[in-house]
């Protein structure tokens, strides 16, 4: 099975998710990722980064991330860690300038 590390930025937070499909979305200039992977608890440890993504994506079937918010996507050999990083003025990624064009207030 392939498993692919999904690295994106979403609300000012660095998203990293795996799931087993990732492709071109049919909608132009998407990412499109399905079958997101999920650590079952075999333990009693619980990760509360974990939970808050599974419950943010549940039931959901695929997900489509804009272009230019992938900041890197990897084949990997098993699953690894679900998480979310904040990012604070220390960060080391930074976002393409968004959108290109900006209209001025007030104008058309």
């Amino acid at each position: 099975m392939r498993v692919f590390r999904i690295t994106f930025m979403n609300q000012g937070q660095l998203y990293q998710l795996h799931a087993d499909g990732v492709r071109q979305g049919d909608l132009y200039g998407f990412v499109e990722i399905t079958g997101l992977l999920f650590d079952e608890h075999t333990t009693v440890v619980i990760d509360p980064a974990e939970e808050r993504l599974k419950s943010e994506f549940s039931g959901v079937e695929r997900v489509l991330v804009p272009m230019h918010a992938v900041v890197r996507i990897d084949e990997v050999a098993k699953r690894g860690q679900n998480r979310i990083l904040a990012l604070d003025g220390s960060a080391k990624v930074t976002p393409f300038p968004s959108p290109i064009y900006t209209p001025k207030p007030g104008g058309d």
